[in-house]
């Protein structure tokens, strides 16, 4: 296995379950519970592994949304991914987001 890529360093925010069931910029229903983020410019698919920096936990995400669309923010990740991040209380943390496989590649 080759070691993931960083990519990039910035805020990490958590987007609600309020949007559960609707639909994502991929076509799929957002699901709270399924270990996703929305990226601005990943291809939909990519494999990621997210890590929040204040507490060195990591969880690996697929990219099914499009956002965050706050400035300063680099993704947006599901409420099942900000729990295993250890986010859920502050919402918003320092993290890394490093691509583990791109959709069509062999990374």
């Amino acid at each position: 296995r080759r070691e993931a890529q960083p990519i990039e360093h910035g805020r990490i925010s958590m987007y609600g379950s309020r949007f559960a069931g609707r639909t994502t910029a991929s076509g799929e229903r957002y699901d709270p519970d399924a270990l996703t983020m929305a990226h601005r410019t990943l291809p939909f698919g990519t494999l990621v592994r997210v890590t929040n920096v204040e507490n060195g936990r990591s969880v690996e995400v697929r990219v099914n949304d499009r956002g965050p669309f706050v400035a300063g923010r680099i993704a947006d990740v599901s409420p099942a991914a900000a729990r295993a991040l250890g986010m859920i209380a502050d919402g918003v943390v320092n993290g890394t987001v490093e691509v583990i496989r791109l959709v069509g590649s062999e990374l």
